[in-house]
């Protein structure tokens, strides 16, 4: 059996299909009690609720594209916390959830 060309293994793309939903957030953690977290999306999150593994959640509502968020970890061992963000998409009933540590 002769072995596959490489104009064989070449295919047009798909541009059909949806483009993957990028994970809206970055977080700049300067401070490590205060990390902020930013929407670096174009598009508004909605819902945004932050919920931490020692059990403290804080509800943000809607943050805008751009827009900085403040957590406060104060009372808590960052090296050991890990931060979950939830959102609905802007415009649909998905929900996102989005884990970081510090």
């Amino acid at each position: 059996m002769a072995a596959p060309t490489v104009a064989g293994m070449l295919r047009a793309l798909d541009t059909g299909r949806p483009r993957p939903y990028r994970v809206p957030w970055s977080v700049h953690p300067a401070d490590d009690r205060h990390p902020t977290v930013t929407n670096t999306s174009a598009e508004p999150a909605d819902f945004v609720r932050v919920f931490r593994s020692d059990g403290v959640s804080e509800h943000l509502g809607q943050v805008l594209p751009g827009e900085d968020v403040a957590l406060c970890l104060c009372g808590t061992d960052p090296d050991s916390l890990v931060v979950t963000v939830a959102w609905y998409r802007w415009r649909t009933d998905e929900e996102y959830c989005w884990r970081f540590v510090l």
